[in-house]
This record gives structure tokens, sequence and C-alpha cells, in this order.
């Protein structure tokens, strides 16, 4: 059994210091999971951190403590979604600070943000991603664990539990799929 499946069972039994342990197994991949993610995007947007998305993300995967999740891949998968959520929020949110929010502008030199992430993309992404939902639940899959957590074809077949080769298969579809639902703006 691979050492974070046997944490996220321990964190699921409420073990003592198991969260921590987990923490500590975890956050590096998922660190670079978002880094991946956010290094795919293009500049000129509200810019969202590396340790900020990770650190959403695991609130979100633990909203108040323990949560039971099957295996590593369980967790993996999650977390991507999560990932989504938070991308997907937080262009909302600038959606909304954009059509009249009152927020104070700050200059930030290059060391404080990553590459920013065009928070519209994400937004049309999402819709277009719900709608492939209900056509394809696996494609739509491979797109949450490709474009929202960074994922390459192996760790997304991996997660997912499917051939490398069908994994590539349902991105070169889904990218195809989204390119037509969303002319302007095709994915990478």
């Amino acid at each position: 059994m691979n050492a974070i499946t046997q944490l996220l069972q321990s964190v699921g039994r409420g073990e003592e210091g198991a969260l921590a342990d987990l923490v500590a197994a975890v956050y590096i991949e998922l660190h670079q999971m978002a880094a991946r993610r956010i290094a795919r995007e293009h500049s000129g947007a509200a810019a969202l951190q590396t340790t900020e998305l990770v650190n959403e993300t695991w609130l979100r995967l633990f909203p108040s403590g323990a949560t039971t999740w099957e295996n590593r891949s369980h967790f993996f998968g999650a977390a991507a979604e999560a990932m989504r959520r938070v991308l997907v929020d937080t262009a909302r949110h600038r959606g909304a600070l954009r059509r009249g929010g009152d927020r104070k502008m700050c200059e930030l030199d290059e060391s404080h943000a990553i590459r920013a992430i065009d928070l519209d993309l994400v937004l049309d992404v999402d819709e277009a991603l719900t709608e492939l939902e209900q056509i394809d639940e696996q494609v739509a899959q491979v797109v949450k664990l490709r474009y929202f957590a960074g994922l390459t074809n192996r760790e997304a077949a991996e997660v997912l539990h499917i051939g490398e080769a069908t994994a590539q298969r349902n991105w070169a579809y889904a990218r195809a799929w989204l390119f037509d639902r969303i002319v302007d703006n095709p994915i990478d």
C-alpha cells in the first residue's frame, strides 16, 4: 500500500499527528501541481500565487479536519477538483470587483507573484466543462486534471486508472471540443 494512502487512512481514523504527516507528504506535490497550472497561463490578468492556490485547495480538501479518502488517486483527483473550484471562485470574485467593487490598487514587483492566471479563460473553461461532463465524464475528468491541476497525461491516467494513450486521446478530444466552445481563447 502506498505511503500516502496509509496516511490518508490514518487521517480518516483521526489518528493524532496523521494530518501533519500527510501535509509533509503531499504539500510539495500539490505545490508542483499548482505551479504547473499557473506556469501555463498568460500574463496580464490578476495574479494568483502558487502557495495561495495550494493553501486554498487544502482548506477545501479538509474543511473541518479529518476527511476520508480511499487512496492516493482519490485524494489527488479531489485536489484537482478543489483547484478548479478555487480558480473559478477567484475568477468570479475578480469579475465582481471589475464591475464596481471598491478595491485598492497595489503595485508589486515580479518577485511577489508567479505568472498570472487568465481568470476570464478559467470561467469560460469551467462553463464549457460543465457541459462536457454531461457528454463524457471521463473526458471531463482528464480536463480537470490536465487544465486545472496541471498534471501530465501520464499523471492523469494514473489518477483515473486508465491507460496513458486513453488519457492522451481524451485530452486531444477535450481540447478540440473546448476550442469549439471557446473560440477566442484556445487552451494549451
